[in-house]
């Protein structure tokens, strides 16, 4: 049975996961460095690293929030058995009420009732 919360991945969380890695090796490349001025290089690698680390934050944040409100977590269980039995037989209360008003109104005017 497959499941109806999957979803694809956006193109901005693909770049951002190509980009992470990136970024972290060039902070940790500078670091080891010795071709900048040491107080430069810290400042520019703690940046980078700070830019590799929230550009991973796209993928923390969705895998959390997966394991928390997923279709397999006690929440999207509740959900899905909500929406269930909301769906019922397809027809809400209101529209069953107005088709049954519409059938009365039909056999009046035939005069069967």
């Amino acid at each position: 049975m497959a499941d109806e919360y999957d979803e694809t991945v956006p193109a901005w969380m693909e770049t951002t996961a190509m980009a992470a890695p990136v970024l972290l090796g060039t902070a940790a490349g500078i670091l080891l460095g010795e071709s900048m001025h040491r107080g430069a290089r810290r400042g520019v690698a703690l940046g980078l690293g700070a830019l590799g680390v929230a550009s991973l934050l796209p993928f923390v944040v969705g895998g959390v929030s997966f394991l928390i409100v997923g279709p397999r977590s006690k929440m999207g269980v509740k959900r899905r058995i909500q929406r269930i039995r909301d769906a019922g037989d397809g027809t809400s209360a209101e529209s069953t009420a107005r088709a049954a008003d519409d059938v009365e109104t039909q056999l009046r005017e035939q005069g069967v009732m």
